[in-house]
């Protein structure tokens, strides 16, 4: 019997923080369920793809990162079809779909995912499904679960279109057909948008989204909740787990009754009065469950005791510039609602870093010292903590395409890599949960982490994991059954992050000097959450500064201390600076700390007036606001809180034509309303002659 060939599809990522690389890989893996076979590539792989010669269809999975910038893998897939000259049948062959990430938190929402549609749409490219825009704002997975369950459908139909149109052409006259395009109008997908505090809604929309994937699930076995397990100990090859009862239509079936409450291995009845992280009520509680697929394993890790001269430095310091900071300053006053801090770096021992106004760089920073003993506990791997790590492929995976993650160094202690490698403090996505259930011995616990990695507990996850910022720590500490290997942790924990900062300067006033303003972020107890907690990189800085801090109203640090240092690397954003043309107007605005990258742009604007006395320069305004004057008034020189000279924007000096200020709860991002207004040199009247023809940057 001759082997049916299974028809083929492509899926390209350009991923970030690994998001959209996640979903592709899931995208892949669950293509054999569907008859069909997926090829998995990153956009910055081009000797794996050929968009020019592609007959297949296509799927693209695209974040969007910084201002709208793309991934650093995507960068020279989206120069290249940018390319005017490129004709306008560059991809008129190709079909495709498309899901793009992005948080409504910042600007440009989704711009990567819009620009590669509209992009490709220019070149001829046909949609076969309509283009998912999912929010990390407000839960990734309320746009991406249905878009993804269409998305076998539209694929079946366009491989369908396709194959016909293709008999068709070999009965037509070839140059007939070549002035043909196929009729791939995009399938309407219903997308079904769930309130994050209604259950019934999330149980209705869980119910509306039926899946024809098979749950892969496996054997829990003893040695999988040993306390030290370090390398996942399931086979590849699947079998039953106990709390998972499969029905024909492959999707799991977990239930309880209504009346019966919950009880731990431990024989002690719970009666539920209200939901938590760690219970559910009615209905969610007495649902038959739709858990995902369970993630097949694909790491074997190794511990060695190896002797390593390792410093607790991040190991590739050839992208990086270590700068010490030479100057800290508060901006805001003690009793302020948040603390916003200016760091001034000294670069001036590295001539090649050199930056424009608008531009922004990366911070590198660890996982604090305090958590990655809590986890090494936790593991119980807290002896082993200077030991090697060896990573490896299983050999029996089934994963497609597995890889080695590329942050994971050949020899790395354990240590190192919780501290430099692995974002410990992320939320854990639902492919996650579902594989810890595989780790939980207590029977109630484990029923809460299937229905938290459920369709049916959506709207639970949300209100308890996500919307909380709860970390794998959080979760491990409200389910102390719940043992999982450090294999499990290096396969789902992304890589951790630079943090990106604006620059809130200008080399021509400051010479070999960067200044970048943030304010420091408070996650505060909650019931996920025992204790307060403030954010990874911005709570680093803030204790790292916290000797040679300049507080409000104070004009040098209480102590004379060794300058902190930090590592960096500048990252160029040519699409977010003033103009070129020195007379063409420009409108700035940026409540709270968002004015930090405008004062590198007055300050430019400021030096070039100076230096260009006989040219017209164009009107300047900038609005800004903050809650509270005599709190949090960012770069005022005057008041209560006042900003030494140096930093503050010499707001008389010409460089700025207008400017309003808004102070009070109205004063915040996407609501600035204007309750205060002094006109520095100019007019509203100028203003609206000049906002009809004026360049907008908002931050």
């Amino acid at each position: 019997m001759p082997c049916e060939v299974k028809p083929r599809f492509l899926v390209l990522y350009g991923s970030q923080k690994g998001q959209a690389q996640s979903i592709a890989e899931g995208i892949v893996d669950e293509a054999g369920e569907h008859g069909l076979v997926a090829e998995l590539s990153c956009l910055s792989q081009n000797d794996k793809y050929n968009l020019e010669k592609e007959t297949a269809p296509v799927v693209f999975i695209v974040s969007t990162t910084g201002d709208g910038e793309p991934p650093d893998s995507t960068l020279h897939f989206v120069k290249r079809i940018k390319q005017k000259t490129l004709p306008t049948e560059q991809y008129e062959h190709l079909c495709y779909a498309l899901l793009a990430l992005g948080d409504t938190n910042y600007a440009n929402f989704c711009n990567c995912g819009k620009t590669i549609d509209s992009r490709l749409q220019e070149l001829g490219a046909k949609r076969f499904y309509a283009t998912g825009h999912a929010d990390d704002g407000v839960g990734l997975e309320l746009v991406v679960d249905p878009w993804l369950e269409g998305l076998w459908e539209a694929i079946a139909g366009a491989l369908s279109k396709m194959a016909s149109d293709k008999d068709a052409h070999l009965k037509e006259d070839p140059r007939d057909s070549a002035r043909e395009t196929p009729d791939l109008s995009p399938l309407d997908v219903k997308l079904n948008l769930l309130s994050l505090t209604d259950d019934q809604n999330s149980d209705l929309a869980g119910a509306s989204l039926n899946t024809d994937s098979k749950s892969a699930v496996a054997d829990l076995s003893s040695a999988s909740v040993a306390q030290t397990a370090v390398s996942d100990p399931r086979s590849a090859s699947s079998k039953e787990s106990p709390g998972l009862t499969p029905e024909s239509d492959a999707v799991a079936d977990i239930s309880k009754s209504a009346g019966e409450t919950q009880t731990g291995d431990a024989g002690v009845s719970r009666a539920v009065s209200e939901a938590s992280l760690t219970c559910s009520l009615p209905p969610l509680s007495e649902s038959s469950l739709n858990v995902p697929a369970l993630p097949p394993p694909y790491l074997d890790v190794s511990l060695h005791e190896d002797t390593i001269d390792e410093s607790n430095e991040p190991l590739n310091k050839e992208a990086l510039h270590e700068v010490p900071i030479s100057r800290a300053v508060q901006l805001t006053r003690g009793d302020s609602v948040k603390t916003a801090l200016l760091l001034e770096l000294d670069i001036s021992a590295h001539p090649t870093m050199t930056y424009q106004p608008g531009d922004s760089f990366d911070v590198l920073c660890p996982n604090r010292a305090s958590e990655v003993m809590e986890m090494l506990h936790r593991l119980g791997l807290q002896d082993q903590r200077n030991q090697r790590v060896q990573v490896s492929l299983r050999k029996d995976t089934k994963k497609k395409g597995a890889q080695l993650p590329s942050y994971i160094p050949a020899n790395g202690t354990l240590l190192y890599l919780l501290t430099w490698c692995l974002e410990i403090r992320s939320v854990p996505k639902k492919a996650f949960l579902r594989a810890l259930v595989e780790y939980t011995g207590d029977g109630v616990q484990r029923r809460r982490l299937q229905e938290l990695c459920s369709k049916q507990g959506a709207a639970d996850y949300n209100r308890y994991v996500r919307d909380l910022a709860l970390s794998l720590l959080d979760v491990l500490t409200a389910f102390p059954s719940c043992s999982p290997p450090l294999s499990l942790l290096i396969e789902h924990l992304p890589k951790l992050q630079p943090r990106p900062y604006s620059a809130a300067s200008s080399g021509l006033r400051h010479p070999g000097k960067l200044h970048f303003v943030f304010s420091v972020v408070e996650f505060p107890a909650c019931p996920g959450r025992p204790a307060a907690r403030r954010g990874l990189c911005t709570g680093w800085l803030s204790h790292l500064v916290n000797l040679i801090l300049v507080y409000p109203g104070n004009t040098r640090s209480s102590g004379s201390q060794a300058l902190p240092k930090i590592h960096v690397s500048l990252r160029p954003n040519c699409s977010f600076r003033p103009p070129s043309d020195p007379t063409v107007p420009f409108i700035m605005v940026g409540p709270g700390t968002g004015v930090a990258p405008f004062i590198g742009f007055l300050q430019q604007r400021e030096k070039e007036r100076q230096e260009n006395p006989e040219v017209a320069f164009g009107e300047t305004w900038l609005f800004f606001g903050c809650r509270h004057q005599d709190r949090d008034y960012l770069f005022s020189t005057r008041g209560a809180v006042k900003t030494p000279r140096r930093e503050a924007p010499t707001w008389q000096a010409g460089s700025l034509s207008g400017r309003q200020r808004g102070f009070g709860p109205a004063a915040r991002p996407g609501g600035l309303i204007v309750k205060k207004k002094n006109a520095c040199n100019g007019d509203s009247t100028l203003f609206m002659k000049s906002i009809f023809f004026s360049p907008l940057f908002l931050c």
